[in-house]
């Protein structure tokens, strides 16, 4: 009788699992259509035709119908036991959480009032999907055609939400306004004919007939100069005229209607963590102590003889540390790349498929982007992923930021971790695309610290602006709770920068004005990297001889990004379990 009831239980408690499972598994697909339905431009990739020629809805009905249906989520997910499931599955459960819950905090601030920073945003993206576009049949230039002549409702809806903000006292400082404007007259300056918007339509494959081809061309020539540049125009007037009638001259988002407790909620969105904005500031101040006694070390290998000030004004001034044209900046780039491409196979077993190229930031954009960025690829359209180096103004370019900037920007840094988050099989969609800022910019991170092991820096002048590249982010920490948290002055944040690291004064200027424009953003990094940094350590003690680098790396980045705790649950489980073996 006892065995039948033991047989019995069993019997439920697979049942009840089996349930679970069931029943999640139709949330993951609930909401993957949801995501992909609200998300053209990854649907348009994917050979939705009807996907590839809208840009995504901003309307105020959309985004309720948007909320509605992730409250439903929450709901669902909220009756899944993750006990129930699977290792794999209990990864998707959190990070759905976790996607949802952040959503969810953020939603009653109305983030879209004030829906662009100083180098990005709802105007940029047409220039941006352009570069990532190509059509490759006569319908999918058809769809992009009717994309472009998309852009004055896309942009007009945008300008809507903008309005509410202005009424509101939601709005972005006037020197964000100002970079903004520049990019508009940037966009607007490039003869029709030349136009970044036609790219999609300058490659298509050969057995498109040469007349057709040209008739499409002509189309997207009529369209740009019809609709998408008379677009760009009537938005330039509305920043002109209507965003600076009255401008925000405080640069702190603590100084808007509620921006406290909205500064607050990003703190704990960016980092993926519970913590404050003074918790924050300290642990920034502490990281700044330290990297700056390192900093002197270095200092002392060069052999030069000065103060810390007069060191950072030769690396500042001289022309020796600085390219003399923009091919020479982007050689100087693919040879590190190449060098890290060499090296990839010592500190990692897994290696993505997908390559990626070094190329410049398009001049439309460069004056106020930052100094590299990545842009993703994709294998099925066949783009590769892009290490993308600013050429503008390259006395503010110096070549000992290089090495730590390319390992960043593309591998073992963003390139790799989002090419294999892309590749990953066996896991829902939703968690190939979710890019969770503390996991991906804190490895990014924590990839220019491992650069030193594998051998990418030459000289002490490199070693030197990989800690200026640490110390950035350091002085990130600072500055950023500085500016919308603790009422700092933009010298104040500029001042952290300039003193402690060889960072060039353009490069402080639109560092600063980044961080003025998209608050918390930047506290995402340094966590991330100080907690992968942490777990090495304790796998390295706990293993000793039996660590494997290699293993700990693939490890890190096989489920994709996940919060910072539920990574430290994983790394130390995979830590224990490898004592075990």
């Amino acid at each position: 009788m006892i065995r039948v009831v033991l047989l019995t239980l069993a019997f439920l408690s697979t049942s009840v699992e089996a349930d679970t499972r069931g029943d999640f598994a139709r949330l993951i697909e609930d909401f993957e259509a949801h995501e992909l339905a609200n998300d053209p431009i990854r649907a348009g990739r994917r050979g939705d035709l009807q996907a590839a020629a809208r840009w995504p809805d901003p309307g105020p009905e959309a985004v309720r119908l948007r909320r509605e249906a992730e409250h439903g989520f929450r709901q669902r997910l909220a009756t899944v036991a993750a006990d129930e499931l699977e290792q794999d599955e209990r990864i998707s459960h959190l990070v759905m959480a976790h996607v949802l819950d952040t959503r969810a905090g953020l939603a009653g601030f109305d983030a879209q009032r004030m829906g662009f920073t100083n180098d990005s945003g709802f105007f940029s993206l047409p220039v941006q999907v352009a570069g990532a576009t190509r059509a490759r049949s006569v319908a999918e230039a058809e769809a992009w055609l009717a994309r472009l002549a998309a852009i004055p409702e896309y942009f007009l809806a945008h300008k809507a939400w903008l309005e509410q903000g202005i009424e509101s006292g939601f709005v972005q400082p006037r020197l964000v306004v100002d970079r903004v404007i520049e990019q508009l007259e940037s966009v607007l300056a490039v003869p029709a004919d030349e136009h970044p918007l036609l790219d999609p339509l300058q490659q298509l494959p050969a057995h498109v007939e040469s007349s057709q081809r040209e008739q499409l061309l002509r189309a997207g020539r009529s369209v740009v100069v019809e609709s998408a540049l008379p677009a760009y125009r009537e938005l330039l007037a509305f920043f002109r005229e209507r965003y600076l009638a009255e401008p925000r001259s405080s640069i702190g988002i603590s100084e808007v209607p509620d921006g406290r407790e909205f500064y607050r909620q990003l703190v704990r969105h960016h980092t993926t963590l519970d913590t404050t904005p003074e918790a924050i500031h300290q642990l920034g101040l502490k990281e700044v102590e330290r990297i700056r006694s390192e900093m002197t070390e270095v200092i002392a290998d060069t052999g030069f003889e000065g103060d810390f000030a007069a060191f950072l004004a030769y690396l500042r001034s001289d022309p020796k540390f600085y390219a003399q044209s923009a091919e020479e900046l982007l050689m100087h780039a693919a040879w590190i790349a190449k060098r890290a491409d060499d090296a990839m196979p010592r500190f990692f077993r897994h290696l993505p498929r997908l390559p990626y190229g070094v190329r410049p930031v398009p001049d439309s954009i460069a004056p106020n982007y930052t100094t590299g960025r990545y842009w993703a690829g994709d294998l099925e359209a066949g783009i590769a992923g892009g290490y993308m180096v600013n050429t503008y103004r390259l006395d503010q370019r110096p070549l000992y930021e290089l090495p730590a900037l390319t390992l960043h920007e593309a591998v073992p840094g963003h390139h790799h971790q989002i090419a294999i988050a892309q590749e990953l099989e066996n896991v829902p969609d939703f968690r190939r695309n979710t890019y969770i800022t503390a996991f991906g910019e804190g490895w990014a991170l924590y990839t220019e610290w491992l650069g030193v092991e594998m051998g990418i820096y030459r000289t002490p002048y490199e070693h030197f602006g990989r800690l200026t590249f640490e110390m950035w982010r350091a002085c990130r920490l600072v500055v950023d709770t500085g500016i919308h948290y603790f009422g700092w002055s933009r010298e104040q944040a500029e001042a952290c920068l300039l003193e402690n690291s060889a960072l060039a004064p353009h490069n402080v200027r639109t560092e600063i004005e980044r961080y003025i424009s998209w608050p918390g953003q930047a506290l995402a990094y340094k966590t991330g990297e100080l907690l992968i940094r942490e777990l090495r350590s304790e796998a390295e003690d706990a293993l000793g001889a039996d660590f494997d680098l290699r293993d700990f790396h693939d490890h890190l980045l096989a489920v994709g990004a996940i919060p910072l705790e539920a990574l430290r649950i994983r790394m130390e489980s995979w830590i224990t379990q490898q004592q075990q073996n």
